[in-house]
């Protein structure tokens, strides 16, 4: 098995991903150039990572393509039409993006960011906001939280805010999967507009394709309850970037917490950074020391099915785009 790629494998993870297959026999090409991936992937078996139409078409022999990442809408079109399996990380991100997510949501409910953290940096002061009976400071435990895209990042975000949080939970996701016992309803996706009225916290989990770019718009935030919590932790496509602004400036909704923006990073100018009640992460959710040992240890057991001619994990629906 030659498995080809540009990603910069320590010395320990090549060898953790070679032992993976009971037979043997892999070998591991890291390109430093895209010259020299054109010419390594001819004969190749495996490419880790991105893969274009111009490396394809010298590469008959390629049967699987592993993805860098969960998100796959940029994959070139002649990969989606072609018979190789692409398989990607949706699942691989997902501790350290939940932990974030109720970071990010805990930092608005208790004021955090609203009142105390530009008091201390701006002020050098820490006086309390409100009173003990007033609404600048929100308790999450027994509110309901909907999340759209019941995927790797939405289980876990639901699981965690659940049994961590004592939260009720609602959600929508294109599959027919079964709904778990700590999760109060799931529906399928035209459910959505109802659902978002109804939660505390709103939850963008689901992956970009044509039918969820901006689904977040205006007639939403509009909709929505003007104490609830926006989370953005999938890509930032999914949501309208200009009416999220307008919905946190006035009052709309109560908050929103953003590690993902529709342009990465969005400009200095941008309404965005004028809104007291928002918190955001530079897209960096999912990164941690320990997301590193599962991307390699997911990765090597995959090359331990591939293989021995055994299912692979996270196969990706090329067609539906996720």
């Amino acid at each position: 098995m030659k498995i080809v790629t540009t990603y910069p494998f320590e010395p320990f993870e090549v060898e953790q991903i070679k032992n993976a297959a009971p037979s043997g026999g892999v070998d591991i090409k890291i390109c430093r150039s895209r010259e020299e991936f054109l010419e390594e992937v001819r004969d190749a078996d495996v490419v880790y990572g991105d893969v274009r139409a111009d490396a394809l078409a010298v590469a008959p022999k390629l049967k699987w393509v592993q993805a860098g990442g969960a998100g796959v809408e940029g994959m070139d079109p002649s990969l989606r039409a072609s018979d190789i399996v692409v398989t990607n990380y949706q699942r691989t991100f997902a501790p350290a993006i939940s932990e974030t997510a109720m970071g990010l949501l805990l930092c608005l409910s208790r004021g955090l960011v609203q009142h105390y953290v530009p008091q201390f940096y701006r002020h050098r002061t820490m006086n309390p906001v409100g009173s003990p009976k007033s609404a600048d400071h929100a308790e999450i435990a027994g509110r309901t939280m909907g999340i759209v895209g019941f995927g790797g990042i939405g289980a876990e975000v639901a699981r965690r805010a659940h049994f961590g949080f004592d939260m009720r939970i609602v959600a929508t996701d294109a599959r027919p999967i079964p709904k778990p016992h700590f999760v109060a309803e799931l529906r399928e996706p035209d459910w959505f507009p109802e659902m978002a009225a109804q939660v505390d916290v709103l939850v963008a989990a689901a992956p970009h394709t044509p039918q969820t770019e901006r689904m977040f718009n205006e007639q939403i935030f509009r909709g929505m309850k003007k104490t609830a919590y926006f989370l953005a932790l999938s890509r930032g496509m999914l949501f309208d970037d200009m009416a999220l602004a307008r919905a946190l400036q006035e009052g709309w909704i109560a908050g929103a917490g953003l590690d993902v923006f529709p342009v990465e990073p969005p400009p200095s100018g941008h309404p965005i950074f004028d809104c007291p009640n928002v918190v955001m992460s530079a897209h960096t959710s999912g990164w941690s020391p320990d997301r590193q040992v599962r991307l390699i240890r997911d990765f090597a057991e995959n090359v331990r099915r591939y293989a021995q001619g055994l299912p692979l994990m996270n196969v990706v629906d090329k067609e539906a785009g996720y």
